[in-house]
Formats: C-alpha cells, sequence, structure tokens
C-alpha cells in the first residue's frame, strides 16, 4: 500500500472518529443516543476520498460498535468484497423514486420503496440510500425546525474532565537572548470545576507549541471526554486530531468568528492579566521564570480562591467533589510516545533523511524504502528519532556525524581491513523484501 492511500485512510478513521467522538463514552443501550444519530444523519460533511456528503444512522451506529470493540485503529476503512463493481442505482430507478415520493409525499422512505417493488423494481434499495437520494432531491421538504435566530444557551457539565476548553491569549513581552520576544499564554480550563488542568506561556501559537500543553494537563488531571477549542491553526493540526482520537476525547471546534462558548476561558484570561499587572520584574527576565511564576500563582492563589461561579467554592474543591469519576491514563499507556510528531521521508542512497535542516542516519537497510520519523520538537537535535516502516519499528536515526565516518572501516576498500560486524539489525532483510 502507497503512503498516499495510508494517508487517506488515516483521514477516513480520522472523520469517522470525528463524527462519533461524543458518543463513545455513553453507556450502550443509552436513550439519547439514536436521536443524537438522527441529528448527524441531517448533516452535510466533507468525507475524505468520497463524493458523498451524507452519513448513515446505520453506518454511524457501526462505527461505534467498531471503536468500542477496537479502539481508533477499529476505524480504518476496509477493504469491500464488492470493489469493482458498480453500487449507484441507475438514474431510471432514482428518477422513479423521487416521483413516487412526489406523487404522494405523505409516503415513508419505506412505502417508496414498497411502491417501486410493486412497478417491478427489483434492485437492492437500503431505506437509508433511498433516503438520502430523495433528500437530494428536495423530496423529503424541510429537515427539521429552523430558529430564527442563533442557539446561544449557556452550558455547564456537572462533572470534572467532561469538559475542558482552551485557547491562546497574548502576553507580556519577556527577555530571549538580548532582545525581547512577545508571548502567548496557551490555557485549558475545566468547564466544571473552573480548574486550570494546565498553562504556559510560549513564543508562538503554533500547533507544535500547544501539545505539550496538552500532554502536561492530562498528565496531571487524566483525559477530558471533549476538548472544546476554536477554528484557528493551533487547534486545526492533524496530530492533535490523532491524538485526542487515540485517547478517546472529542475534538470539537466551534463556529468560525463565534467567540460565544468560550466564556469561561475569557474570564479565567481577564484573571490572568490582572495577575500580569503586578507581575515581579524578575519574572520578565526570560520563559522559564514567566511560566514558574505563572504556576505558582495559578496552584497557590487562583485553584485556592471562592469562585462566584461555583456558589462560593474555590475550583479545587469543587475538583474534588467529582474527582473520582475523573478518567486517568492508563499504567502501560506512554504518553511520551503517543505525542510524537510524525513526518515521512524516503530514505536517500547514502542511508540519510533529512528533518527541519538536520540529517540523520538510518539502517542501512532503509535504503530507497519509506519511512516514517517520530519525534518530539523540542527535544535536542542530538537526540535519536523512532523510525518505522510500514507501521512496523526500524529502529532509529541518529543525527549525522560526517567527519566520524571518515573512520569508519568499509568492506570493499582498497587497502582497508574488513569491518568490523555490525550489531544486530532490528529489521529482518526478508521481511523487508516481502514488503517492497
Amino acid at each position: 500500500m502507497s503512503e498516499l492511500d495510508k494517508d487517506l485512510q488515516r483521514q477516513i478513521a480520522l472523520f469517522r472518529y470525528g463524527v462519533i467522538a461524543d458518543l463513545v463514552h455513553l453507556p450502550r443501550g443509552y436513550r439519547g443516543i439514536g436521536a443524537r444519530l438522527k441529528a448527524k444523519a441531517a448533516l452535510t460533511y466533507a468525507i475524505p476520498g468520497s463524493n458523498r456528503d451524507r452519513v448513515a444512522v446505520n453506518t454511524m451506529r457501526g462505527w461505534l460498535s467498531h471503536y468500542r470493540a477496537g479502539g481508533f485503529e477499529a476505524l480504518y476503512p476496509k477493504r469491500r468484497a464488492d470493489r469493482g463493481r458498480a453500487r449507484r442505482l441507475p438514474e431510471p430507478v432514482v428518477q422513479r423514486l423521487v416521483e413516487l415520493k412526489r406523487e404522494r409525499p405523505t409516503r415513508s422512505v419505506r412505502q417508496v420503496i414498497e411502491a417501486a417493488r410493486k412497478d417491478g423494481i427489483e434492485l437492492p434499495l437500503a431505506p437509508a440510500t433511498v433516503h438520502r437520494l430523495l433528500e437530494r432531491a428536495g423530496a423529503l421538504g424541510p429537515a427539521g425546525e429552523t430558529a430564527s435566530g442563533q442557539d446561544r444557551r449557556r452550558f455547564a457539565y456537572r462533572e470534572a474532565g467532561e469538559l475542558w476548553m482552551a485557547d491562546v491569549m497574548h502576553g507580556p513581552k519577556v527577555r530571549r537572548g538580548r532582545q525581547r520576544r512577545k508571548t502567548y499564554l496557551i490555557a485549558l480550563l475545566d468547564d466544571a470545576t473552573r480548574v486550570a488542568p494546565y498553562a504556559a506561556f510560549a513564543f508562538s501559537e503554533a500547533a507544535k507549541m500547544f501539545l505539550p500543553v496538552l500532554k502536561q494537563a492530562i498528565a496531571r488531571r487524566g483525559i477530558p471526554l471533549r476538548l472544546y477549542v476554536d477554528n484557528g491553526s493551533t487547534f486545526r493540526s492533524r496530530q492533535l486530531a490523532l491524538v485526542c482520537a487515540k485517547l478517546g476525547i472529542a475534538l470539537i471546534h466551534g463556529r468560525p468568528y463565534q467567540p460565544a462558548g468560550r466564556g469561561k476561558i475569557e474570564r479565567f484570561f481577564r484573571t490572568v492579566r490582572g495577575w500580569l499587572g503586578n507581575l515581579p520584574e524578575e519574572a520578565a527576565e526570560g520563559l522559564g521564570p514567566l511560566n514558574r511564576a505563572l504556576w505558582a500563582w495559578v496552584e497557590g492563589n487562583y485553584h485556592q480562591r471562592p469562585h462566584r461561579g461555583l456558589k462560593g467554592r474555590s475550583p479545587l474543591e469543587q475538583w474534588a467533589l467529582s474527582a473520582d469519576r475523573v478518567r486517568y491514563p492508563e499504567p502501560g499507556l506512554d504518553l511520551e510516545d503517543l505525542f510524537l510528531f510524525e513526518a515521512r521521508r524516503r530514505v536517500m542512497k547514502d542511508r540519510t533523511v533529512s528533518l527541519h535542516g538536520r540529517v540523520y542516519e538510518v539502517d542501512a537497510l532503509l535504503v530507497g524504502l519509506p519511512v516514517t520519523l517520530r519525534y518530539d520538537p523540542d527535544a535536542p537535535p542530538a537526540r535519536p528519532l523512532k523510525v518505522l516502516h510500514d507501521d512496523t519499528e526500524a529502529g532509529q536515526a541518529t543525527l549525522l556525524d560526517a567527519y566520524a565516518n571518515t573512520a569508519v572501516k568499509r568492506r570493499g576498500a582498497s587497502g582497508g581491513e574488513p569491518a568490523e560486524e555490525p550489531p544486530p539489525s532490528p529489521l529482518a532483510m526478508h521481511r523487508l523484501k516481502e514488503k517492497k
């Protein structure tokens, strides 16, 4: 399978998870699931690799069942048994179905199918398929109730960890080398308790700056059921979507240019700005001092202070009321590995790959093959990178030391001695040949 095909499969799996993400933690038999699925089926989507823009209720039920049984990996598409055979209904059949509906608008979808059978149409007619084509033809009428205005009702979750919201605030300038650079505060807030799972200043609001903040928040305060963010590029990275899918977090993006729904974290930012007004001078000497001062204030002041929105309780007191129901990472879960970034490369003939302007060496058996590099963008350049080939661990990529390579003995060199036997490779030659 090509790298392009793999990328499309991952996009499809992420799309499927995004559709059902708010349902995966509801118990089986929950009474509201059917209504939610019907509401989702009435929406239009940009479906990766497909011309369709609707998803049937039964399809979503299948995705939900697969996820509960096998997690995120179970949402990857599987090869269809009828691949290569036509699955679209002939146009005359589609036209007749639309006519049958318009002749008698009160007919249900199943009654339209029964009428088509009496007309001599013997092709398989799935109710979801017929419903979709009737809706596209405008034969179903209004899809539901409409409102003259937007729904801006206030919401509040009851228990810790049900929903976190994240946002970015412009921060003060601090020293970086000989210059002073602007900072950005990246923060998460628990909706029910107003606890800040984690917050930190950074010199950029890019996605790679948000993920370490989220990782720290999860390590300290568990895994939220939902993560509510805006539509900025900070929160639109595929890496964030993949992390949320693997952890079972429903990633919710607010509507563009509509700040409604983020009032609580905006209120937190106003409180932070008040603290910044009395910031000690030494805290502005660098990013490290600023973040240490921030977290000392969050834990020692903000979390301890009575909150008007919590009926006079402090955020920590409110958290304690439902802390026993918070999802924490399983003991065997490696958060560091889960949050690693990925980059795809093809290994050059000199067994090297490049990443962010640096050149790394990999196993010689990988020459000419596509590989996936997994790395921490904040790690020192000398730290080895994890290498995967065809989803299989393939050793490490180490920073190239061209000068040291001049002393390496090579087989076949004129007058040279045979090189020492290299250490065992994590790859098997026959396995690579099979996968080519």
